[in-house]
């Protein structure tokens, strides 16, 4: 198994997906994900770290795995890399899958 870099390279708020200001049921404004744009993390093991999303880690562990065992995406990607976006319709958040050749 191999390392994987995690980027976070893009953040939507509800005003880009929708075009306006969302309020969940009990009417609190939803902005955009609390992680930030550029932060990065190394997974060296099939554990999610203590500061990601859980719903994000559960969309991009398929890719992360594929990486991890020295899968790729070569039809779709450059060697060794993944794109993906976690599944919130409101405000997603794109990331950056990396395989860290050692």
């Amino acid at each position: 198994m191999t390392k994987v870099k995690i980027t976070i390279i893009k953040k939507f708020s509800p005003e880009d997906v929708l075009g306006h200001e969302y309020k969940n049921p009990a009417g609190k404004k939803v902005n955009k994900c609390p992680l930030k744009e550029g932060q990065e993390w190394i997974i060296d093991s099939g554990a999610m770290p203590d500061d990601f999303c859980t719903g994000a880690w559960l969309d991009i562990s398929r890719s992360l795995y594929v990486l991890r065992f020295g899968g790729t995406f070569k039809d779709f990607w450059e060697e060794g890399v993944s794109y993906n976006a976690c599944s919130d319709g409101i405000r997603p958040v794109c990331f950056k899958l990396e395989r860290i050749e050692e």
